[in-house]
């Protein structure tokens, strides 16, 4: 019995001083420099719980619903009706219909790239990317060219985002599937893992575990929780993602090939309710540390988008921007290389999740809200 109090005094002991080293950390970022806020304009509106956002070439959208609704929005706004030829797609709690990506020579192949939770036998689903071309207003060869391994029965944690990198491969961020916590270390699966594929779904070469004896080919990095955001880098070509923490812990993190980022074994999120910790807090050779952190208190990030645009002025330029789910904010982080230096917190008084946020060909930046009513808005200085 005194051997069990002292471990559980010990844990509570790191608990606390994890929670203390997070808030000193918070304390020291810089506030970023004041200006007058922009104001969301709503563009479009009568969608169900939108989830991802893409601009064509010539300015119009790709949106889609978690429900399984792929549209396409108008440049005045109007909705068309859902996209048909989509395949069977799992809709429970939190997966469906997720991600959208547009070739960036779209205007040379049609072609777009979606992720969804693809069903399974006996109600298991997991996180799949599909492919299409988008001939006037109507999908043709549409394809799975990608599927999460193994299926699991669970509405949780599907992920994802999809980022085109510069030479043509895709990165996608898939969940750890709730449940399954600890499959995010197993490098046999894709539960819990960034997975790099060529466009029709085939392993690059020069994948970081591609060869190596129990490790899926499809692989880019593990020890991943719940992705819920990623971009790439303007100038150094790098992905950036976020991913939910439970309680506590969210991360952003720069994800390079065959890194490891330490979920479920290293995180500065604790279990819900209880409080107490997870694993280690870090760091820990071997493991990847964030390059911030949001404790004690979640924001639950999404989708997010570096700006290179000047339309909210040249302070604003390489700034990341984060929508956020229990914050209701989006985000304004302030970098200096690959540091985090300040925090802004935007958009408020507006009261919404904010789940996804795209730069358009116009420079300003759209956003989607998370509702039964969801909309599409722009930011305007």
């Amino acid at each position: 019995m005194k051997t069990a109090a002292i471990a559980l005094s010990l844990r509570r002991a790191r608990g606390l001083r994890a929670l203390a080293a997070g808030l000193l950390a918070a304390a020291a970022l810089a506030v970023a420099p004041a200006m007058a806020e922009p104001r969301a304009v709503p563009v479009a509106g009568g969608l169900e719980h939108p989830w991802g956002l893409a601009f064509l070439p010539d300015g119009r959208m790709l949106v889609t619903e978690r429900a399984g609704r792929l549209r396409i929005v108008a440049r005045d706004g109007t909705l068309s009706a859902p996209l048909a030829g989509l395949p069977p797609i799992a809709v429970a709690t939190q997966c469906g219909l997720l991600d959208v990506v547009v070739d960036p020579q779209f205007e040379r192949t049609r072609r777009i790239f979606f992720s969804f939770a693809e069903p399974g036998a006996g109600g298991t689903n997991s996180t799949a990317v599909g492919t299409a071309r988008l001939v006037g207003d109507a999908l043709q060869d549409v394809r799975t060219i990608f599927v999460q391994q193994p299926k699991l029965r669970s509405g949780h944690h599907c992920g994802s985002r999809i980022v085109v990198a510069r030479d043509g491969n895709l990165w996608v961020g898939l969940g750890d599937r709730f449940g399954a916590k600890d499959e995010a270390q197993n490098p046999a699966n894709h539960i819990g893992k960034v997975v790099r594929i060529a466009p029709d779904g085939g392993v690059p070469a020069d994948n970081p575990f591609a060869g190596r004896a129990g490790h899926a080919p499809e692989l880019w990095s593990l020890g991943h929780r719940n992705i819920q955001g990623a971009a790439m880098h303007p100038t150094s070509g790098e992905l950036w993602l976020n991913e939910h923490g439970p309680q506590g812990g969210d991360e952003l993190n720069l994800v390079r090939g065959g890194r490891n980022y330490g979920w479920p074994l290293l995180t500065q999120g604790v279990n819900y309710g209880s409080g107490t910790p997870i694993g280690e807090r870090g760091p820990r050779p071997g493991f990847e540390e964030p390059l911030r952190s949001w404790v004690p208190t979640s924001v639950a990030p999404s989708g997010m988008a570096f700006l290179t645009s000047e339309r909210y002025g040249k302070a604003w330029v390489g700034s990341l921007f984060m929508g956020t789910l229990r914050g209701q904010a989006l985000i304004r982080l302030t970098l200096d290389g690959d540091k985090v230096v300040a925090e802004e917190r935007l958009l408020q008084a507006q009261g919404q999740r904010w789940r996804d946020v795209r730069q358009g060909p116009d420079g300003f930046l759209y956003l989607i809200n998370d509702s039964d009513n969801g909309r599409i808005w722009r930011l305007e200085p």
